[in-house]
């Protein structure tokens, strides 16, 4: 113990310099909420739903509620009833038994709506594939926006995903346009670590 004090007192304070305030990021959230406030008329209401995964998505959806991203703060929030939902986040391979839940909650959610699916298996059924108890991508159940890919995906890209669903409903909508069934589609991969 003596040695860990004696190499402190000897090496003294050693930290780097505070990082500079970027005045563009809190200028970035008041943007996000105008384009929200702009495509839905008030905050973002997303439905959750697990379709079948193993729950690392779920663990990485919930950090996304955490303090650190904020995400309630952008005025986006999680509700209970897709009744209540503007967009539908979905995770996982879409079991058998899912299949009709899933599309009664994607029919139960009012028009203009959006779809996110989050992860490998959600995008393309991941290593589950389609097989005896597995639809596969949420893709061949309902119709889907966006896709994050990943195994988990990052929050980051979770968060990204969602703002890529508002703003293509912002670029994309047109009212003549409103009830074709084609959608389109846009994938987010993860960036790799190395």
């Amino acid at each position: 113990m003596y040695q860990i004090f004696r190499q402190i007192i000897k090496t003294g304070i050693r930290t780097e310099a505070a990082p500079q305030i970027d005045e563009a990021m809190r200028i970035e959230p008041q943007r996000l909420q105008q384009q929200i406030l702009d495509v839905f008329g008030g905050a973002l209401a997303i439905r959750f739903v697990d379709a079948g995964s193993c729950n690392g998505c779920e663990l990485e959806i919930h950090a996304v509620n955490n303090a650190y991203y904020n995400l309630e703060g952008l005025g986006i929030r999680f509700v209970a009833s897709p009744r209540h939902a503007d967009m539908l986040l979905v995770t996982g391979p879409v079991s058998r038994h899912m299949a009709v839940a899933l599309q009664r909650t994607y029919d139960a959610t009012p028009d203009p709506k959006l779809v996110v699916s989050i992860g490998d298996c959600a995008c393309n059924g991941g290593l589950f594939g389609e097989s005896y108890a597995s639809c596969g991508s949420v893709s061949n159940v309902i119709p889907v926006d966006v896709a994050v890919q990943g195994c988990p995906p990052a929050p980051t890209a979770i968060m990204q995903g969602i703002l890529t669903a508002i703003s293509a409903r912002e670029f994309f909508a047109d009212p003549a346009d409103e009830c074709n069934p084609a959608r389109r589609v846009c994938n987010i991969r993860q960036a790799s670590d190395s």
